[in-house]
């Protein structure tokens, strides 16, 4: 026993709430950005999955929108998914159970307010090219840090989040990435744009590694990479550069 309180519901209990209903908008823009993850190869069976958050006047968190266990985010269509709370992970519309990876899912959004998607996926790539021995993604492009605008996480093979999300707390304040070795990445974003757009800049980032990397074994020259001091400045630039705004006279 740790003395933490009992919560006062269990993950998947159903307990509808009539004042949880389903937002045609965010249904329609999970759908979508699900069907694109797919159309750019990025899903494998029925793993992986993304939540959107939304906020709710009856829920300080606010609620989520998933994807429930045994559909892929290719296959997704408006009447699948299922609204959430975000502490417990009680069903509050919909009747289908939630994956294991949720809880992770939930666990980001509790701890940071400022992220309202996450996207989760088992990358072919990224897992061949960290089991082939490299032990992190490093960045070659501009594009990665701006848009990221945190660096990536690495966790070990031995951790995984998804089954026990106790470390998360320890470091999910300083990334937007998560690098999960033999498994896959998460992604956080502001909004599910965002989220997306992220995903496909580590994809590019993964993609680049491994040219550079079988490049430099022919030809016998050492990569040259983002200096820490370079990903600094593109994180604390990002949004001047990635989301400008417009300038009113007067």
């Amino acid at each position: 026993m740790d003395g933490s309180p009992t919560p006062a519901y269990r993950v998947n209990e159903l307990t509808p709430d009539p004042n949880v209903t389903f937002d045609s908008k965010v249904v329609k823009d999970y759908v979508t950005y699900a069907h694109r993850i797919a159309n750019r190869g990025l899903v494998n069976s029925s793993v992986g999955g993304m939540v959107i958050r939304v906020p709710h006047p009856g829920y300080p968190d606010g609620v989520c929108y998933a994807k429930p266990q045994g559909i892929s985010l290719e296959e997704v269509e408006d009447g699948d998914l299922v609204i959430t709370d975000i502490p417990c992970g009680r069903i509050l519309a919909g009747e289908r159970a939630t994956t294991v990876g949720h809880q992770m899912n939930r666990e980001i959004l509790r701890l940071r307010p400022d992220v309202n998607a996450v996207i989760h996926l088992h990358h072919d790539e990224m897992i061949a090219f960290m089991a082939a021995g490299y032990d992190k993604i490093r960045s070659f492009s501009l594009t990665f840090g701006y848009l990221m605008q945190k660096p990536a996480h690495h966790l070990p093979a031995s951790i995984n989040v998804e089954e026990d999300v106790g470390p998360i707390k320890s470091f999910i304040q300083n990334t937007n990435c998560i690098i999960m070795k033999r498994h896959g990445f998460t992604v956080l974003g502001r909004t599910v744009s965002e989220a997306y757009h992220r995903t496909c800049v580590l994809v590019s980032e993964i993609k680049r590694n491994i040219i550079v990397e079988l490049l430099c074994a022919a030809n016998g020259k050492t990569p040259e990479t983002v200096t820490e001091e370079e990903m600094a400045y593109m994180a604390t630039h990002g949004d001047q550069v990635m989301y400008p705004q417009l300038i009113k006279k007067g």
